[in-house]
């Protein structure tokens, strides 16, 4: 299903997200917590964490083999392993 050129935008990309977004609106009525909070358990904080650390160890990895003058093959396999870490880490479950 695409957007009309009539109307609003869609607010959700399909019904399920929608229905996500109504069920923690629910569970945080009446509470402190902000209606944008993203709520994760902590094994799913955790494996983020994870992610990020991975993807700031191959930032570091990459900015040595620049100031090393390492060969254009391992620059290039570096940073596809730094791109491929940053969209997993997108994930945030």
């Amino acid at each position: 299903m695409t957007d009309s050129e009539l109307g609003r935008r869609r607010k959700y990309c399909k019904q399920s997200c929608r229905q996500r977004a109504y069920e923690q609106r629910a569970l945080t009525q009446g509470t402190s917590i902000p209606a944008d909070a993203v709520i994760l358990t902590s094994t799913e904080a955790e494996a983020f964490g994870d992610r990020m650390f991975a993807l700031r160890c191959a930032a570091e990895d990459l900015v040595t083999a620049v100031s090393e003058r390492a060969d254009t093959d391992t620059l290039h396999s570096l940073g596809d392993d730094l791109l491929s870490l940053a969209r997993e880490a997108e994930r945030l479950r």
